[in-house]
């Protein structure tokens, strides 16, 4: 009985020791696994001024339930040397707010070098109505008190998806002035001055806590007189050196259009439009481009045509930077994702900067080296070609603010 004691226990004792190792090298091929995933490299030195690619301010909004699309778009276009700020309007809930930060924290670069913020009291905003253009400038002000090292400003809606990666935008961007402002602008008005110019509307999202829609005035107001008004496009690239103006205002200018517009129907394809067109030190700024593909109906509705698989070609071809409108997880972007910005749905789009090896397991950009070197790919060529045309035109009748 004592000598089947003994066996009983040494028997225990050594499966006991057995699974002891087993889990012991479990655990440790756990733990080494968790430690490669979300190994933090200390954050290269971004590098900014002249002698540097150019960096860009991102202003990246969407409403209720666009929480997912925006950090899609934001993997898209992320970049270390970039800014950006994330707005999920007044519709949407604080939990999806929560939940995109998480997503956001997700990020390894993200999280290393801390240039993507999330606005955490959102703006009420209203078609048609002026707070559009108020968020946008709450969300310059943002910007360059965060950082003013940004060279242009960008603002994407989470229809919105890129054409290019941002070592291909900075890369070709390297040789554009740094003053240049890139927005479709025209002061024929047409149809638009009766209908949208004399017009006087209010926003209610200005003063009242629920959603309602701007209501109009019975009386129109005259053309103005004592500036030309210019409308286009509400897509646009602008400088910093420009939205520091709008801001700061060193004349009462930008003030003073702001008060004007605050009664103009879709104020925000008139206000920039307006302003540097009508600023001396700004006008002569202009490209009259917005740099977005898009289709329309014929005639023209208020927004253009939702973009397919069927448009893919036509749009790699295009030589814009960015496309609208798309929907939700449409396998176009998958296109996008795959075939132009060589990224993976889950991954930030990689660059020169990104030093991890690319594979089903890891995120190539886990790990990074120097952050202000770039390598332009096969789109950037034909982007480079569009900017290169746009700024040959640059003095040219259409380009100027006529």
């Amino acid at each position: 009985m004592g000598a089947e004691k003994k066996w009983m226990y040494t028997l225990f004792f050594t499966a006991f020791i057995s699974v002891l190792l087993f889990l012991s090298t479990l655990l440790g091929f756990t733990a080494s696994y968790y430690s490669f995933s979300t190994h933090r490299s200390y954050p290269s030195t971004v590098r900014v001024g002249s002698h540097y690619p150019p960096a860009f301010a991102y202003y990246i909004t969407g409403g209720r339930g666009d929480g997912s699309r925006i950090l899609r778009l934001l993997m898209a276009v992320y970049h270390p040397r970039n800014r950006y700020l994330l707005h999920i309007d007044a519709e949407g809930s604080d939990d999806e707010r929560m939940r995109l930060v998480a997503g956001v924290r997700a990020v390894p670069a993200v999280s290393a070098f801390g240039n993507v913020d999330v606005v955490g009291k959102p703006d009420r905003l209203t078609y048609m109505g002026a707070t559009h253009v108020a968020a946008t400038l709450r969300a310059v002000a943002i910007l360059l008190k965060v950082n003013s090292g940004w060279d242009w400003f960008i603002e994407l809606n989470a229809l919105d998806y890129p054409l290019i990666s941002q070592d291909d935008l900075s890369h070709v961007f390297s040789s554009v002035k740094r003053d240049v402002n890139f927005i479709d602008h025209t002061s024929e008005l047409g149809w638009k001055e009766p209908q949208r110019v004399q017009p006087i509307v209010v926003d209610p999202a200005l003063y009242l806590a629920r959603r309602s829609q701007i209501f109009q005035a019975t009386q129109k107001r005259p053309t103005p007189d004592a500036f030309k008004i210019f409308t286009g496009s509400p897509w646009s690239v602008l400088s910093r050196s420009f939205l520091e103006y709008c801001i700061f205002g060193w004349d009462n200018l930008p003030r003073t259009l702001l008060m004007y517009f605050n009664n103009v129907m879709l104020s925000q394809e008139g206000y920039f439009h307006t302003v540097v067109c009508n600023a001396p030190e700004f006008k002569n700024t202009t490209i009259n481009n917005d740099l977005r593909y898009t289709l329309w109906d014929n005639p023209p509705k208020m927004e253009p045509l939702y973009l397919s698989v069927s448009d893919f070609d036509q749009m790699a071809q295009s030589g814009a930077a960015f496309a609208r409108q798309f929907q939700k997880d449409d396998p176009v972007l998958d296109m996008i994702d795959e075939k132009i910005l060589n990224r993976d749905r889950y991954h930030v789009t990689p660059g020169a900067w990104c030093a991890g090896r690319k594979s089903w397991l890891s995120d190539p950009c886990s790990q990074w080296g120097d952050v202000n070197i770039l390598k332009p790919g096969p789109q950037a060529s034909k982007f480079e070609e569009t900017i290169t045309n746009l700024l040959d035109d640059l003095g040219s009748h259409a380009n100027q603010c006529q």
